[in-house]
C-alpha cells in the first residue's frame, strides 16, 4: 500500500524518535566553580581515582591503576601534543586580534605535514575582536626564532570562512614559528591566563605529535612510575594520535543533540596498532575520550571497507546509528579488513577524519573499559559517559562531588567498565 513504511525504514524513524528524544536536562549537574581543578596535581599520578565496575564504586590513587586492570590489557593513548596555538596581535589602532588555530587547510589538510611547511599557509581560526580587523587589514609581528628575525605577516584568505593567511620571510618551519609566537591555549573553564608551567603541566608526558590545541586531558596522570608498574604486570600500550580541536568544549545549544554541530579532528592510525587491536580485540581501555572516539571511529571505518563503501576514512557524526546488529562486522572482523586493505596498498598509517558523536543509544564497538576525568555538565563528553555506563553517570559524578574530587582537565581520575552483559 502506498505511504506503508518498509521495515527499514521503521528501523530508522524509531532510532531517530528515540534520539531526537534525548532530554539534555538530565544530563546536567552542579558544578561549582570551587569544584573545577585551576592547577595541576603537583605530582600527576597522585589525583585520585574512581574505579565503576558492575554497579559498584571504589576509591583509589591513580597509582593504584594497574591493580585494576586485567593481565593483558591494551591501553591504547592519544600521542598528541598540544600548540601554542593562541596568539595576539595589535593594530597600529591599539586594538588586538585573538587568534586561536583550528585547522590547517592550505598547502595541506594533514597537520603532521602543515607543521613542516615553510614561508606561508592557511588556517581556519577562531577569530577574537573579530569586528576590528577589517578585509584587507593586514597585521604584522617579528618574531624571534632561534636568535634571527622573522618578520610575519597576517591577513585575510576567506573572511566569512574564518581563514587565515600567514606568511614569514624566511625558512624556519610553521611549528618554529608558533612555537615562538603563540601560547598553549587553557580551556576557557580554567578562567586564568596560560602560566610558563603550563607548558608542560598541559601535555601528557608521552606527547608526541604536535597539533592540537587541547590536551587529552585523561592521560595526564601518567608517569615514567606508573608504565613501569603497568608494564610489570604485562598490561601493554599502544598509540594513535587525534588532534583535538576547539570544538571539544563548544556547548549543546541545540534543542535535538542530533542537530548538535561536531567539528571534526584527524586522526592517525598505525600498522602497528591495528596489529596490537587485532591481538587484544576483547581487552581494549582507551586512555580518555579521544582515545575512545578514534577507536570507535576505526571500527567503522573497518565497516565502509568491509562492505566496499570507500576506502576514503571519513566517518560522519551519526554514520554508526541506524545501522542493524546483524548487518555489522565483529570487531574482529572490522580491524582485519582495515589490515588487509593497508597491506594490499603498502600503506604504514592511515590519516582520517572523523566527526563521530557517541551519545545515549551507541554501542559500543571495540572499547571496553575507559579511563577518563570528569566532564562539563550538560556536554557531548557527559553524553558519551552516559552511553557507556547508562544511568549510573548520574551517581558517579554525585558521588565525585560528595568524595571532594576535582573536576575538569586539571582534575582527578576515574577508570569506568562497560558491564558485563553490555
Amino acid at each position: 500500500m502506498e505511504g506503508r513504511l518498509t521495515a527499514e525504514e521503521n528501523h530508522d524513524a524509531l532510532w531517530r524518535r528515540e534520539a531526537e528524544a534525548i532530554d539534555l536536562e538530565s544530563y546536567t549537574y552542579d558544578l561549582p566553580d570551587d569544584r573545577i581543578a585551576k592547577y595541576p596535581m603537583e605530582i600527576r599520578d597522585q589525583s585520585k581515582l574512581m574505579v565503576y565496575r558492575n554497579g559498584e564504586i571504589d576509591h583509589l590513587r591513580f597509582t593504584d591503576i594497574t591493580s585494576q586492570l586485567p593481565e593483558n590489557t591494551l591501553l591504547v593513548f592519544n600521542d598528541t601534543k598540544v600548540i601554542p596555538a593562541r596568539a595576539h596581535f595589535k593594530k597600529e589602532t591599539g586594538a588586538v586580534i585573538e587568534l586561536l588555530l583550528l585547522h590547517p587547510e592550505l598547502p595541506t589538510r594533514v597537520i603532521n605535514d602543515a607543521m613542516l611547511v615553510q614561508h606561508s599557509c592557511v588556517w581556519e581560526c577562531m577569530i577574537g575582536n573579530k569586528k576590528r580587523w577589517k578585509v584587507g587589514d593586514t597585521l604584522s609581528a617579528v618574531i624571534q626564532v632561534s636568535g634571527a628575525d622573522v618578520q610575519l605577516k597576517v591577513s585575510y584568505h576567506d573572511y566569512e570562512q574564518n581563514l587565515i593567511l600567514l606568511r614569514w620571510d624566511t625558512d624556519v618551519s610553521f611549528l618554529d614559528l608558533v612555537k615562538a609566537l603563540g601560547e598553549i591555549p587553557l580551556p576557557p573553564y580554567l578562567n586564568r591566563d596560560t602560566e610558563e608551567p603550563d607548558k608542560e603541566t598541559y601535555q601528557t608526558v608521552y606527547a608526541h605529535h604536535d597539533g592540537a590545541v587541547a590536551a587529552p586531558t585523561a592521560g595526564l596522570h601518567f608517569t615514567s612510575r606508573v608504565f613501569d608498574e603497568l608494564e610489570k604486570k604485562n598490561i601493554r600500550k599502544s598509540f594513535l594520535t587525534l588532534h583535538v580541536g576547539a570544538g571539544t568544549f563548544q556547548p549543546i545549544k541545540v534543542e535535538k543533540v542530533t542537530e548538535h554541530r561536531m567539528h571534526s579532528e584527524q586522526v592517525v592510525f598505525t600498522k602497528a596498532l591495528i596489529e596490537d587491536l587485532l591481538q587484544s580485540v576483547e581487552r581494549v581501555v582507551p586512555v580518555g575520550t579521544t582515545s575512545l572516539r578514534s577507536l570507535e571511529s576505526l571500527y567503522w571505518y573497518g565497516v565502509k571497507l568491509f562492505k566496499k563503501e570507500t576506502t576514503d576514512f571519513n566517518i560522519e557524526k551519526l554514520y554508526p546509528y541506524p545501522w542493524k546488529q546483524e548487518e555489522l562486522p565483529s570487531a574482529k572482523q572490522s580491524l582485519q579488513a582495515i589490515a588487509d586493505y593497508m597491506n594490499s596498498v603498502g600503506l604504514e598509517e592511515i590519516v582520517g577524519e572523523t566527526e563521530i558523536f557517541i551519545f545515549p543509544g551507541y554501542r559500543f564497538r571495540l572499547c571496553r573499559g575507559i579511563i577518563t576525568n570528569y566532564h562539563q555538565p550538560g556536554s557531548t563528553l557527559i553524553l558519551l559517559v552516559a552511553a557507556f555506563v547508562g544511568n549510573d553517570w548520574n551517581r558517579i559524578y554525585s558521588e565525585a562531588l560528595a568524595k571532594d574530587y576535582r573536576f575538569l582537565s586539571y582534575g582527578d581520575s576515574s577508570l569506568l567498565w562497560l558491564n558485563d552483559n553490555a
